[in-house]
């Protein structure tokens, strides 16, 4: 088979494990995912709005390939039996895109809550650790793999009351680039074997957002729809292009 992601904007062939598939995000992800050519392996802990993801990204596209696996990532086993589980259906595993995501917040920074760091480095951290791990030797096998962060522009510059929250992504930023560094060792002179990177955002929009509120103008976010169309960019440039570097989706 043929490595993915030829510079042609398709991905025929190739396998995306996307973790967090049926929030909005995941959603937009799995529908361009599929109309690329890939396989697509959709996870999330909600069973049943995982069902609905799979369901309409494989209605959109008749014959791909989209199929959901509900899976506590939380659990560093489960995530690992998950790689392992479609590595060995699959063949290979060319993408991991990360989209598990979660806010909290407080009005003032002596009103945070640290009950909301609690949850959100769960989520926000716990979720990368342990997806990196248990996809890093099979995206590295791949030859053309990619980890994709969506992280959060607040990451680099938090405000005061969103301590938890933007604490939370800069520790999964780190993390992510010492996946990167690690993909960049094993491909000592050569190309790396595999690529991660983020990709930063202040936050996202969608249609449904819109209709709730017409009039709002929703500044500096990003739509679900661009932010998909951006994860699939990144198998069109060389993977030493990309490992390692933040991809702003939003103004710096």
């Amino acid at each position: 088979m043929s490595t993915p992601g030829n510079g042609n904007g398709r991905l025929d062939g190739a396998v995306v494990a996307v973790a967090g598939a049926a929030g909005p995000a995941g959603r937009a992800a799995l529908l361009r995912l599929a109309e690329a050519g890939a396989k697509v392996i959709a996870a999330d802990a909600d069973a049943a709005r995982l069902a609905e993801a799979v369901d309409a990204a494989r209605y959109a596209h008749g014959g791909a390939t989209v199929v959901g696996d509900t899976v506590d990532l939380l659990d560093l086993a489960a995530a690992r039996a998950w790689a392992d589980r479609t590595e060995k259906e699959f063949g290979r595993i060319d993408g991991l895109v990360h989209l598990v995501g979660g806010w909290r917040g407080s009005a003032t920074f002596a009103e945070t809550d640290l009950a909301d760091w609690e949850l959100l480095e769960k989520l926000l951290i716990r979720t990368v650790q342990h997806t990196s791990l248990a996809f890093e030797s099979p995206l590295a096998r791949s030859g053309n793999g990619r980890y994709l962060l969506v992280s959060a522009a607040g990451a680099s510059k938090p405000t005061a009351g969103n301590a938890a929250y933007s604490a939370s992504k800069a520790a999964a930023e780190a993390w992510t680039l010492a996946l990167a560094d690690s993909f960049r060792k094993a491909g000592g002179e050569q190309e790396p074997p595999a690529a991660a990177a983020i990709l930063i955002v202040k936050a996202l929009v969608h249609d449904a957002m819109r209709a709730e509120r017409p009039n709002a103008k929703f500044a500096g976010f990003t739509d679900v729809k661009d932010l998909a169309e951006a994860i699939v960019g990144t198998w069109q440039k060389p993977a030493s292009e990309v490992n390692g570097s933040r991809l702003w989706l939003t103004a710096q």
